[in-house]
This record gives structure tokens, C-alpha cells and sequence, in this order.
């Protein structure tokens, strides 16, 4: 059995996966925190400017429901060397397929340019994603571009491993700090059906001995869980990597994109995914490691390590998502599954100062209500949304 934090009971479903309210906060409570946005719904003191009584300059950027800007996501490619079915489907991404063009895309020193200002308004921590950001040549001098600016505290990686082995070295010696690898089964049948038939489950092992050699630590490890597809596979899965140093974090198919044919009946929900390796693997809940956490964490009550599960269909975490995304082209977006972006690029290019590109940012970011998981039903989603690999999930 696996011991949980206190939660609520008032829940909804979808398609009979069920709904929960957001989750008490870490402290192991069951009353809402002071910063909780369901709280401050009933609460109207409670407004960003109690919360954050010395406004100015220096003050965090908040959104509209008194969200920071922490995180920032870097999309540098729409490319990609799998064809996972849940992202960039075969039979619609293939030969013909017209990806961005080079003059389309920003540049290092674009990307540099506009990180600063992120970071300025509050972020501390970039990860660059794709696509698969390892095809974009020359990674390593853009790690070294974010590496110096002041106030990075976290630098990261997302790949699906393929590239890794011969580019983990210099990717650390230029300031990357650590990576995030996509696996969703080591069964070679599987992997083949989630990648789209490209790769194998030892190229992505060896990328992840290479990052390991390198220093890019904490390495962890992304499962997209599908019913049907992969779940299977789990518990070999957390088998395999317990006892490494590696965290293997579970994902639920969430419905990113209009591409992949989402239905909740192929969502296993985070309670299976965890009964299931509780079940093999006793487990039991720990709190999250800092505010925004997306996975909730498990630790092998043996001392042999831990897993994440994200939950993002049945208990979603909109009240502390801190995530800003910047695609390839440009676009400002302020959720995973939004339908535009603010266009960074082409007033950039058309001269415009860091002043104006500032306020543009901070303007979007105060605008933000995003919360669609916790607002996730029938209707959206039949909603017109980017496609994950423009934002780099």
C-alpha cells in the first residue's frame, strides 16, 4: 500500500478517468495553502499585490493567478529523428513533410537575446527541447550562450537519447547541466511502435552512459504511458532503473496537439501506474522538491531510489505551472496546450530595443489565465492547439 499525502475528495471524470481538485501542497496538509489559487478565488485580499506587497522593479513577474515566471522551454529544431505516433505521426510527418526553413527559425544569438529577458522577468531555469534539439548543429555553442547569463541557475536538456553518446561531453564542458531522456519501453517491439520505428532501446541506453560519464546529473528518465501501447512494459521499466541514481518519471498520454488521435480511454492513470509498481516495488510518497514540481514523487521504501509520476489528466497542476515556451519561430507560448503564441521574432527583427521586447513579454505573461487541465473536458479537446513539437512539451 502505498502511504499518500491527505487529499481532497470532490472529484470529476472525463470519459471515466477521474478528475481530482488540485492536490494540498507539500507540507502534508489538507487545508489549502495561503498561495492557493482556489483559495484566493474565495479570498479576494489575497491578490498578487498582498502576496507580493513590494511591487517594483525587482518584483517577480506574475501572471493572473499569481504565478511566477520560473521556468523557460527552448524549442530550437521542429525536427525530429522518431516518429513517435502521440507527437509527429508518421503517415503525416514524413519525406515531404515541410519543416521550417533556416531563415525562419531564430538564431543563437536571437535565442540568447530573448532568454536574457526571460530570465530577467523571473526565470531561473532553461530547458532546451524540440523536436529533437540534438539535430540542430551546433548545440553545444548555444548551451555555452545560456551557460553565462546571470541568474541561470539550471540548465537542461531534453532528448530522445539517439545523439546523446557523441555529443554528452561537449554539451557539459559548455555548461549544460544535466538531461532529460525520452524511453518509453526497453522491449524493442515496443520502442519500435513508439519511435515510430526509428532508434533502439541500446542507442539510448548508451546516450544515457555517455551523459552519466559527462556529469549531466540527475539524469531522468520520460515515459509517456498509453493503455494498450506500453503499459505493459512499466514495471520492467522501473525494474531496470531502480537502484542507478536514474528517476524514471511516468507521463499520462495527455492530449498535446489535434494529431494523435487522444482518447481518455488510453490514459493510465498515475493511481494505476504506481498500484502497479507498488504492487512489485513498495513504494511511498514523498513531497516535491520545490514549488511547480510537475511529478509527484515516490520513493522505493528499500532506499534503492525513487520515481516521478505526472499526472496532467487526472490531477492536474495548472495552480503552480511557472512554464514559458519559446518556439523555433519565435512565439511566445504560455502553455502546453495553447493555440498561439506572442510573436517574439518578427519585432525583433524589425529593430525593436530590449525595452519593447520587455514589455511585450511581461505584457503576456500578466495576461495568462491558462489552467486547461484543470478545465479539460469534451469540448477542449476539439480545441485548435499547437502541435508538441513546435513547443517542446
Amino acid at each position: 500500500m502505498i502511504l499518500e499525502r491527505p487529499r481532497r475528495a470532490d472529484n470529476h471524470s472525463i470519459g471515466g478517468v477521474p478528475l481530482p481538485m488540485p492536490a494540498p501542497t507539500a507540507q502534508g496538509s489538507g487545508c489549502l495553502a495561503m498561495d492557493s489559487p482556489a483559495l484566493r478565488q474565495h479570498d479576494p485580499k489575497l491578490t498578487m499585490s498582498s502576496q507580493y506587497p513590494n511591487q517594483g522593479a525587482d518584483a517577480p513577474v506574475l501572471d493572473t493567478m499569481a504565478r511566477p515566471l520560473r521556468d523557460l522551454r527552448i524549442s530550437v529544431t521542429d525536427r525530429c529523428n522518431f516518429r513517435c505516433p502521440y507527437c509527429m505521426p508518421a503517415e503525416l510527418y514524413g519525406e515531404r513533410h515541410e519543416f521550417l526553413l533556416k531563415p525562419q527559425i531564430l538564431t543563437f544569438e536571437e535565442i540568447e537575446r530573448l532568454a536574457r529577458l526571460f530570465v530577467e522577468g523571473g526565470a531561473t531555469k532553461i530547458r532546451l527541447t524540440g523536436g529533437e534539439p540534438l539535430l540542430r548543429a551546433d548545440l553545444s555553442t548555444l548551451a555555452a550562450l545560456l551557460a553565462r547569463i546571470d541568474g541561470v541557475a539550471d540548465l537542461t536538456l531534453t532528448t530522445n537519447g539517439v545523439l546523446l553518446a557523441e555529443q554528452a561531453q561537449a554539451l557539459a564542458d559548455a555548461g549544460l547541466k544535466r538531461v532529460t531522456v525520452s524511453l518509453d519501453s526497453l522491449d524493442e517491439a515496443v520502442f519500435a511502435a513508439t519511435s515510430g520505428g526509428k532508434g533502439r532501446p541500446e542507442m539510448v541506453l548508451q546516450g544515457i552512459e555517455a551523459a552519466e560519464r559527462a556529469g549531466l546529473l540527475p539524469i531522468k528518465i520520460n515515459c509517456v504511458v498509453q493503455r494498450g501501447v506500453n503499459d505493459h512494459t512499466v514495471v520492467e521499466l522501473a525494474r531496470f532503473f531502480r537502484g542507478s541514481g536514474r528517476i524514471v518519471r511516468f507521463i499520462e498520454y495527455m492530449d498535446v496537439g489535434t494529431l494523435n488521435r487522444w482518447d481518455s480511454a488510453d490514459v493510465v492513470s498515475a493511481r494505476e501506474i504506481a498500484d502497479r509498481i507498488d504492487a512489485v516495488f513498495a513504494l511511498e510518497a514523498v513531497g516535491p522538491n520545490y514549488r511547480g514540481e510537475v511529478a509527484r514523487r515516490y520513493r522505493y521504501r528499500d532506499g534503492s531510489g525513487e520515481i516521478g509520476i505526472i499526472a496532467s489528466v487526472t490531477q492536474p497542476f495548472c495552480g503552480d505551472c511557472t512554464r514559458a515556451r519559446l518556439t523555433t519561430d519565435g512565439h511566445f507560448v504560455t502553455c502546453l496546450f495553447a493555440s498561439q503564441g506572442t510573436d517574439l521574432q518578427t519585432p525583433m527583427r524589425n529593430g525593436a530595443s530590449d525595452a519593447e521586447l520587455r514589455a511585450l513579454l511581461h505584457g503576456t505573461w500578466r495576461a495568462r489565465r491558462d489552467r486547461y487541465s484543470e478545465e479539460r473536458d469534451e469540448t477542449t479537446d476539439r480545441r485548435d492547439k499547437l502541435q508538441m513539437y513546435r513547443l517542446g512539451g
